[in-house]
């Protein structure tokens, strides 16, 4: 009986100084520009990684370079209960494990796909403050699978072009003196400059 106690607090030690090697590598080997879902997934599963700091990241790279430094202007918004829905998601997936693939996975969505908790503006000051009654069928769906809604991106105003008139001009982030082109110039800028692994 003794000796089966030592073996098995032997076993647990080995366990979790395992467990706790695997998380240090992955999270030296772990990059934010660039992730994909199914590193961002990896990286949660060897403990290396949380959705909470994941938004935080996100969220910091958004302020260094969408709203400082170049200001690319492709977010406008930034979901202010990013933090918490990451957490409450964290705190589910070590309950009762992932959801899916999306399971704390930052999305942004174009600013024309209805959010009940933040305005949707289709790009326009006109309905800078509008905010609807129900979360739009991709939102729901979204959420259901466990991503975080991290914000909305800019869009050209009404769907036309890429100026908006919410923030103004979203800027290539590969070339700052160019301009990006088309409705979605928001989401297509934002995951180029590596503020989300995901938008619609």
């Amino acid at each position: 009986m003794h000796y089966a106690a030592i073996l098995g607090g032997a076993s647990l030690l080995l366990f979790s100084v395992s467990a706790t090697s695997m998380a240090i590598a992955a999270e030296k080997t772990f990059k934010l520009e660039e992730a994909t879902i199914a590193d961002i997934q990896e990286a949660m599963s060897a403990g290396a990684l949380t959705a909470e700091k994941l938004v935080e990241l996100y969220v910091d790279r958004i302020a260094a370079y969408d709203d400082a430094g170049p200001k690319i202007n492709s977010i406008l918004k930034v979901n202010p209960r990013a933090r918490a829905e990451a957490a409450a998601l964290d705190l589910e997936r070590k309950i009762k494990g992932p959801r899916g693939p999306l399971h704390g996975v930052p999305v942004l969505l174009k600013d024309n796909i209805d959010t009940a908790d933040m305005p949707t503006t289709n790009g326009s000051a006109v309905l800078r403050d509008a905010i609807p009654p129900d979360d739009a069928v991709i939102t729901k769906a979204l959420r259901k699978a466990g991503a975080v809604i991290l914000g909305k991106a800019a869009m050209g105003e009404f769907a036309g072009g890429s100026y908006n008139s919410v923030r103004g001009q979203t800027i290539n982030p590969y070339n700052v003196k160019r301009n990006t082109g088309g409705s979605s110039s928001g989401s297509g800028a934002a995951i180029s400059a590596n503020f989300a692994v995901l938008a619609i």
